[in-house]
């Protein structure tokens, strides 16, 4: 044996350094006994290879693994069928697995390629460590599941939330010669608006909608609580100053959250003298549609609730008569803020319009004209909660 020979081969008893993710997988699970054997013909830069040889040969695959010096060699080893399958089909990479030396398996990119050398046609099989990307995927797969578990918990608690919400919003209701229609839809699961109908006795009958400022849970969780504070209030005839200026301290002072406020409008009805008392507070203006008359907007008096300490005006309560089949209009601004596809806002002179041009029709007819009405001036899908509150003053019963 020539000197060089004999340091070439005294240099492949080196022990192999342990491998990185990313480098030859044999590095880590070839034993440490096996025969080392130089092969100049190795393509440079390559790290694991699948000698086949020449088709007439017969017997085992040779393994060989690129190193500084030379070949590391394992006899006897046997590469599945899917090897000469991707040859002769034209598939070059796919992920594969190979065994460890203390048991297991190792995931590895298989790449394969057919080199010619010296006549005799070789095939030459690159396996890639990717042990951190597939733990990786397992736990970005785990992670899904419970991010999807959790989703579904989200949704549950949700629909529970939407329907406890629906059960909040008033039912259309005849009474004392008036019947009353509502309307009511988040632009999300659940939303900020609010109304609620209520008959103190067989004279007085009490109507609110309020609005919370944004959209989604949170609106809503607050909108479920100015409801349960609201309702007693509204329940007992307090004035609506009173109401509106107890409802701003606690927005404020417990509530406390920066940003968030809300709009109020409020009707209190007297059957008996027919008339009807109206407030609001920072909200689009109620209307009082009659005949073929442009319908009265009803203005708040006061700001809106939750933002400064003195936003309630002390005479912010007005009173109007009713005569016999007018039709009274509470909404949000989800009827008023629609543009359609040229930007141009609804705003209350459209919704105006659309409520002169459909107070004749006839009991639901006229809810549901104004919400058609709405739609045909909106570009795409609603951005706002909804809500639409309407009293039709029938007449003595």
């Amino acid at each position: 044996m020539s000197e060089q020979a004999a340091h070439k081969r005294e240099a492949l008893k080196e022990p192999v350094r342990p491998h990185q993710p990313g480098q030859a997988a044999f590095r880590t699970i070839l034993s440490e006994d096996i025969e080392w054997k130089p092969f100049t013909a190795f393509p440079p830069g390559a790290r694991l290879a699948v000698l086949v040889g020449h088709p007439s040969e017969q017997g085992p695959y040779t393994v060989r693994v690129k190193v500084p010096h030379g070949v590391k060699l394992m006899p006897h080893w046997h590469p599945e069928d899917r090897i000469d399958a991707a040859f002769r089909d034209g598939r070059n990479r796919y992920a594969s697995v190979l065994p460890r030396k203390g048991g297991g398996r190792l995931p590895v990119i298989r790449s394969s390629r057919v080199l010619q050398n010296s006549g005799r046609r070789f095939r030459i099989v690159t396996c890639t460590d990717i042990s951190e990307q597939v733990q990786a995927r397992e736990e970005l797969r785990f992670a899904n599941l419970k991010l999807r578990e959790r989703q579904r918990e989200i949704d549950e608690d949700l629909r529970l939330a939407a329907r406890v919400q629906r059960s909040l919003a008033p039912k259309s209701l005849v009474w004392g010669g008036m019947s009353v229609d509502a309307f009511y839809h988040p632009v999300q699961s659940i939303g900020g608006d609010f109304a609620m109908v209520d008959s103190l006795d067989d004279e007085h009958l009490s109507l609110l909608v309020g609005d919370v400022s944004g959209h989604g849970i949170g609106s809503a969780l607050v909108a479920n609580r100015i409801y349960c504070e609201t309702a007693a209030q509204l329940r007992s005839g307090m004035p609506f100053v009173d109401m509106f200026a107890k409802l701003n301290r606690f927005l404020i002072e417990e509530v406390n959250i920066p940003g968030l406020f809300v709009t109020l409008a409020a009707a209190r009805i007297n059957a008996r003298r027919r008339t009807m008392a109206f407030a609001g507070a920072g909200h689009p203006p109620a209307m009082l549609a009659r005949g073929d008359q442009n319908p009265q907007l009803l203005e708040s008096g006061s700001m809106i609730l939750g933002a400064i300490p003195d936003a309630v005006d002390v005479t912010t309560s007005v009173e109007v008569q009713l005569q016999p089949d007018d039709r009274i209009v509470l909404y949000t601004d989800g009827i008023t803020d629609v543009f359609n596809s040229r930007g141009e806002m609804l705003g209350v002179s459209g919704v105006q319009e659309i409520v002169r041009q459909t107070s004749s029709l006839l009991g639901d007819e006229i809810k549901q004209g104004i919400l058609d009405a709405v739609a045909a001036s909106r570009s795409g899908p609603p951005t706002d909660d909804v809500c639409l509150m309407l009293v039709h003053v029938r007449g003595h019963d």
